[in-house]
């Protein structure tokens, strides 16, 4: 079995240096990490700390991830996710316990109803026979042949014996818990798995009933669940034109724009700056996002935010694609969110270009000329029309209802904050 601290580690670096590409796999393999992370988690026999033990370790793998990437929030979701199924597991097996304890208290009253019932007495001609036999001390076999069996011979009261065996049952009992927990709580992180793997073909299959003939569909930069939305379109014999932005400077859109060909959709290549020229010839923009927050707001590629925009000026309706993974339980204005990083400068100007603009006379090299460089744009939820998740269509007034499904409330904050000194 791999050492789980290895396993941290190297997911850890991963996430540091960019190595995982896309929110799905980031997912997916934060959860393969946690599941591993689970069953290697040594669980106490106590009932009471049960759970507590898988959530501590859970919080405390998920802190790394967390701080390693912030700008991934996919991370923080899954690790919100997998606490959020151990307090589901661990309320699931106290509610089938107590229930099996009422069970088993109604089972026991109605036997001692029935024992009560069934209780055999001295009969009438026991009574009468003794009555006559009043002037003559009565024999012990005449007392032991009237008297009930169970008046006869009482039972001893409980030794230190039985103690100790309902010590013992108890003891496997718990023991008997702990593993079900495991394995449930192993069982739910599967089922999470499977999902994230899934998501886009279950949001593809609703892709007919989202676009219909003859449109035009504009889309930005390149992402797989757009791409497998549109294509599910095609294979139903929808006929349509997608628009695709190039989405600089990574100009990942030329990529989704050869795919989309390949697959034989019409598509027209434009550049960003004339999104507000083509938009009134689209009939919907159908865009992915990297994360979904509580209030419905999206965090996009940048440049989504100019075609929402674009979309809300010409009453074109703006629909967004994302996976259950992606859907944050937290607001844009919580500290604990990062909604944007720099990246490179690379991307917009070569190295000679940029050192070029260098100012040497003040002896430190200061340039003269700074580049700005975000991966993300906000989208506000008043200008997104519909999400598509895998769970079906839903507005943005409502996502705080869904994401309320998937996260507890005391897990929103996994990473602890250290006490302050006075």
């Amino acid at each position: 079995m791999p050492d789980t601290h290895g396993l941290v580690n190297d997911f850890v670096n991963k996430l540091r240096k960019r190595k995982i590409e896309g929110s799905q796999a980031t997912a997916r393999q934060a959860g393969e990490l946690l599941r591993s992370v689970i069953s290697q988690t040594r669980i106490p026999n106590s009932t009471n700390h049960q759970a507590g033990a898988l959530i501590d370790a859970v919080r405390t793998v998920g802190e790394q991830l967390i701080a390693a990437n912030p700008v991934e929030l996919a991370v923080g979701n899954i690790v919100r996710r997998v606490l959020h199924i151990i307090r589901e597991e661990d309320l699931s097996l106290t509610t089938d316990a107590i229930g099996g304890l009422n069970l088993s208290a109604a089972l026991s009253d109605d036997e001692e109803d029935h024992e009560r019932d069934d209780h055999p007495t001295l009969s009438a001609a026991a009574l009468a026979s003794a009555a006559r036999n009043t002037l003559r001390p009565p024999s012990l076999q005449t007392l032991l042949e009237d008297m009930p069996e169970s008046t006869a011979f009482p039972r001893p009261p409980s030794s230190g014996g039985d103690s100790e065996g309902k010590t013992k049952s108890a003891d496997r009992s718990t023991r008997s818990r702990s593993r079900k927990l495991k394995h449930d709580v192993i069982e739910a992180v599967n089922e999470l798995i499977q999902d994230i793997s899934t998501c886009h073909e279950l949001i593809a299959d609703q892709a007919v009933e989202h676009i219909h003939q003859n449109e035009v569909i504009l889309t930005l930069g390149s992402s797989k669940t757009v791409f497998e939305f549109l294509c599910a379109a095609k294979e139903k014999k929808r006929s349509f034109r997608v628009f695709v932005a190039e989405g600089a400077p990574r100009y990942k859109g030329h990529l989704l724009a050869r795919d989309l060909v390949e697959r034989g959709l019409q598509t027209t290549l434009i550049t960003d700056s004339a999104i507000f020229a083509m938009i009134s010839r689209v009939n919907m923009v159908i865009v992915g996002a990297h994360a979904v927050m509580a209030n419905g707001g999206v965090i996009a590629p940048v440049g989504v935010n100019m075609v929402a925009l674009a979309a809300k000026k010409h009453a074109v309706p703006f629909v967004v694609l994302a996976g259950s993974h992606k859907l944050c339980p937290l607001y844009p204005h919580n500290p604990e969110v990062l909604l944007n990083e720099l990246r490179s400068p690379a991307e917009l100007l070569d190295f000679g270009e940029f050192s070029d603009c260098l100012d040497f006379g003040n002896g430190y090299g200061s340039p003269l000329l700074h580049v700005v460089n975000p991966t993300f744009d906000y989208v506000p939820p008043n200008l997104v029309s519909l999400f598509i998740t895998d769970t079906g269509g839903h507005i943005p007034s409502y996502m705080y209802r869904l994401i309320g499904d998937y996260y507890s409330a005391d897990d929103l904050v996994v990473q602890q904050r250290p006490a302050s000194g006075n």
